[in-house]
């Protein structure tokens, strides 16, 4: 079994650019404020998700190991 994140969009951040959606449609989608969520906060390790947290222009997304909290994106200086 793999590994398994947790996926957050930090809303005051989040600009609506789209871009979390273009990479990994099936993983995020805009609310009607146009701001990004994640459909399921938990995710089995993926690489449109963490491609879509690489591409977001604000860094808005962050993703972590579920249950450790270790930082998957962005990553700890």
């Amino acid at each position: 079994m793999g590994d398994r994140w947790q996926v957050e969009v930090d809303r005051s951040v989040c600009i609506g650019s789209a871009q979390c959606v273009h990479h990994a449609p099936d993983a995020f989608r805009l609310d009607t404020g146009m701001q990004s969520h994640p459909v399921e906060p938990e995710a089995d390790a993926n690489e449109k998700i963490l491609e879509a947290a690489e591409g977001c222009p604000v860094e808005a997304i962050m993703v972590t190991l579920l249950g450790s909290g270790e930082p998957v994106f962005p990553p700890e200086d």
